[in-house]
């Protein structure tokens, strides 16, 4: 038996008479829907079935027509390539189930379009594909969680929460949509702009940053002694602030891992700015543990918008030595802010400057944002011995420590 050019064999062309199978898919991951079924018509299984139905037609906006065979076929790529797509996307493998619609064959077809013009490379393309589907389908998750929770009350609209979601996806979904692609180009904006004012091609790929990380301070032992949804509350709270105050002063919010974020800054004073004031802002909220951050500086290696290497590591040990309320920053952040007049390069000479100046012998001393205080050497699991710097704001001239 010999396979076509979609790499498929005859036994596999499905066509529209073929039996449609039902395959339950419990993970939402899947990414193909709860059932996959081929059936786009309501089915007498009850109102949330009918609702489910009619969701999947309001949000795909087409019926169930292709199995995954027919979709590869019309898009005019081999069921292998396909395959390896959908997965990148995080899409299960389903077998030759009607699932698919017109639009995930034009997908398909814009995506291979783009590797056969040279545009992407395979690779490349599945990595688009990757990253696009983790990206999200995180989102998904949490935007249906959230405006359910936020934005519906079922118990005082006497309607169950099945019954409100498709109303409230319908009336949703364009305006999120449009927000969306919004949001995309300005971030490709930015990230563009960075690639232009790169100095090199090497500069593109690995640059130097500042990269902190901030970590809530008994974390596991909070998540024994409150409730799943005050824990939950707690989380949340914790990554809007993160997210605002390192947005507001200039830096990227590289990812959240629930009880700890990491950031980044290409300039050693914004970063520093945005420890201190997490530090601040969380010792003022009643409702927060203590926090603790670490900030390195260094090469660091940026790929699918994450961020890699030594100083990374280094940040990350210096957040779990840094003691509760306080910024650790390695030598190298500590030279920096130096070099960029934020913080002085002694102490001592500083103080002896100011006041030469306070009392009329000297010239006006530079005005310096942050003090640095050198902390203890101590070993640092694959880094070797590490001296961490203590950054605090310094006080105003005239004012004494």
């Amino acid at each position: 038996m010999t396979a076509d050019d979609s790499g498929a064999t005859p036994r596999d062309m499905d066509t529209e008479d073929d039996a449609v199978r039902d395959v339950p898919v419990d993970d939402p991951a899947r990414g193909w829907g709860d059932t996959v079924t081929g059936r786009s018509e309501p089915t007498d299984h009850g109102d949330e079935n009918n609702i489910a139905v009619r969701l999947e037609q309001l949000i795909l906006g087409a019926d169930r027509r292709y199995t995954p065979f027919q979709a590869a076929r019309g898009a005019g790529v081999s069921m292998d390539l396909a395959a390896r797509f959908w997965r990148a996307m995080g899409f299960a493998d389903i077998g030759q189930v009607k699932a698919l619609t017109e639009a995930d064959v034009l997908a398909l077809r814009r995506l291979s379009g783009l590797v056969e013009a040279g545009l992407l490379s395979e690779a490349m393309a599945i990595q688009v594909a990757r990253s696009t589907g983790q990206t999200t389908a995180r989102l998904a998750d949490w935007q249906i969680d959230s405006f359910l929770e936020g934005l519906t009350e079922p118990q005082d609209s006497g309607l169950t929460r099945t019954e409100i979601t498709y109303p409230l996806v319908e009336l949703l979904l364009p305006e999120l949509e449009e927000f969306l692609v919004y949001v995309w180009r300005r971030q490709l904006a930015a990230a563009t702009g960075r690639v232009v004012r790169a100095q090199d091609d090497a500069e593109m790929v690995d640059r130097r940053l500042a990269v902190g990380f901030a970590d809530l301070v008994g974390f596991t032992r909070l998540t024994r002694r409150l409730e799943e949804e005050e824990l939950g509350e707690l989380v949340e709270a914790f990554e809007t602030t993160c997210s605002d105050l390192v947005a507001a002063h200039g830096g990227r919010l590289i990812k959240t891992l629930g009880d700890e974020v990491l950031f980044s800054a290409d300039d050693a004073g914004i970063a520093a700015e945005i420890g201190l004031r997490l530090i601040e802002t969380m010792t003022h909220d009643e409702t927060m543990p203590e926090l603790r951050v670490g900030i390195a500086f260094g090469t660091v290696t940026t790929r699918m918008g994450d961020v890699f290497g030594t100083t990374v590591n280094l940040a990350s040990r210096l957040t779990s030595i840094a003691p509760k309320d306080t910024v650790l920053v390695d030598e190298a952040f500590a030279e920096e802010l130096g070099r960029i007049g934020d913080a002085p390069v002694s102490e001592a000479d500083a103080a002896a400057a100011e006041k030469a100046a306070a009392e009329g012998t000297g010239a006006p001393p530079p005005s310096y944002r942050f003090a640095l205080q050198p902390m203890w050497q101590r070993p640092v699991r694959g880094l070797g011995v590490v001296e961490p710097w203590l950054l605090s704001r310094r006080a105003a001239q005239g004012t004494g420590d």
